[in-house]
């Protein structure tokens, strides 16, 4: 990697355009159908109202052969981990375990 792709800050703009030079593309749209994406989304990221999803990295993973650390590094994401959101594994409420609706279904049955 350049000293250009290792700077600070979170930069979508600077991952997005290094994935179009690495892989000889004219632009987003051809990025777009290269990681098989639609084209709001890289609209999204590049005006800064979507930050670069695990999913999409993942994606630029497999088209590049990069490792998901590289592109994170030429994206500028300087954080050690990924965090889930706060809703995510979180009880529904304090007081009431949580029943996938199968296990839920069969104490039902037993019940009747």
């Amino acid at each position: 990697m350049s000293d250009m792709e290792i700077q600070d800050g979170y930069q979508p703009n600077r991952l997005l355009d290094t994935l179009i030079k690495e892989l000889h593309l004219k632009n987003d749209a051809a990025l777009c159908r290269t990681l098989q994406i639609g084209p709001p989304l890289i609209s999204k990221i590049r005006h800064g109202r979507l930050p670069v999803s695990a999913s999409i990295l993942i994606r630029m993973h497999e088209t590049t052969g990069r490792s998901i650390r590289e592109l994170r590094e030429v994206l500028g994401d300087r954080r050690a981990k990924y965090r889930f959101g706060d809703i995510m594994g979180k009880p529904k409420s304090a007081g009431q375990p949580q029943q996938s609706g199968a296990m839920h279904a069969a104490e039902a049955g037993m019940a009747s």
